[in-house]
C-alpha cells in the first residue's frame, strides 16, 4: 500500500513542477515583452525629443528670414499686412450657432403649394391648355414665396473707432 501512495505524491509532485515551470516562462515572457514596449517607448520619446529640437532649429526667425531673403525671386512673398489679420467677433459664426430652419413651415408651404397647383391645374385642364400655363406658373411662385428664408451669418464689420493693433483673445473675464 505504500507503495501506491508514493507513485501518486510522486505524480501530483510531477505535475506541480509541471505547473509551475509553464507559469514560471510565461511571467518570463510577459517581462521580457514588458521590457521591448519599455524600449520602444523610449525610442519614441526621444525621437519626439530630436523632432521638436529640429523643429525649433528649422523655424528660427532668422534662419526663415535669410531663406526668405535667398529665395524672394522664385517665391515673391509679401510681407502680411495688419489689415489682413481679423478679429474673432469677425469670423463667420459655427456651424452650432447657426440658427435651424423651421422644417414644418417649410413642408406646410410646399405642400399648400402643391395642392394650389394641383386645383389650378384641374381648372386649367376644363378652361383650355393655354390659360393652364399661365396661370399655374404664377400661382407656383406666390406659394413659394410664402416660406420665410433664414438669414445667412455675416461676420460683424470692423469698426473705425478700434484700435488695429489691439487684439482680442476672447476671455471669459470682462
Amino acid at each position: 500500500m505504500l507503495k501506491t501512495f508514493d507513485l501518486v505524491l510522486i505524480g501530483v509532485m510531477t505535475a506541480t513542477a509541471t505547473v509551475t515551470y509553464t507559469i514560471k516562462h510565461r511571467a518570463e515572457l510577459k517581462v521580457e515583452e514588458v521590457h521591448r514596449l519599455e524600449a520602444e517607448i523610449k525610442l519614441e520619446k526621444d525621437t519626439i525629443d530630436l523632432l521638436k529640437a529640429d523643429w525649433a532649429l528649422q523655424s528660427q526667425p532668422n534662419r526663415l528670414e535669410r531663406l526668405v531673403k535667398a529665395y524672394n525671386e522664385e517665391l515673391k512673398l509679401q510681407p502680411t499686412e495688419s489689415t489682413a489679420l481679423v478679429h474673432a467677433k469677425e469670423l463667420p459664426m459655427l456651424k452650432s450657432e447657426v440658427p435651424v430652419p423651421d422644417v414644418t413651415e417649410a413642408k406646410v408651404s410646399a405642400k399648400s403649394a402643391t395642392e394650389a397647383g394641383a386645383k389650378r391645374a384641374t381648372v386649367a385642364s376644363a378652361k383650355g391648355a393655354t390659360e393652364a400655363s399661365a396661370k399655374d406658373a404664377p400661382g407656383t411662385k406666390g406659394a413659394q414665396a410664402t416660406a420665410k428664408p433664414q438669414p445667412v451669418p455675416m461676420p460683424a464689420p470692423r469698426g473705425e473707432a478700434e484700435d488695429a493693433d489691439q487684439i482680442e483673445t476672447g476671455s471669459v473675464e470682462e
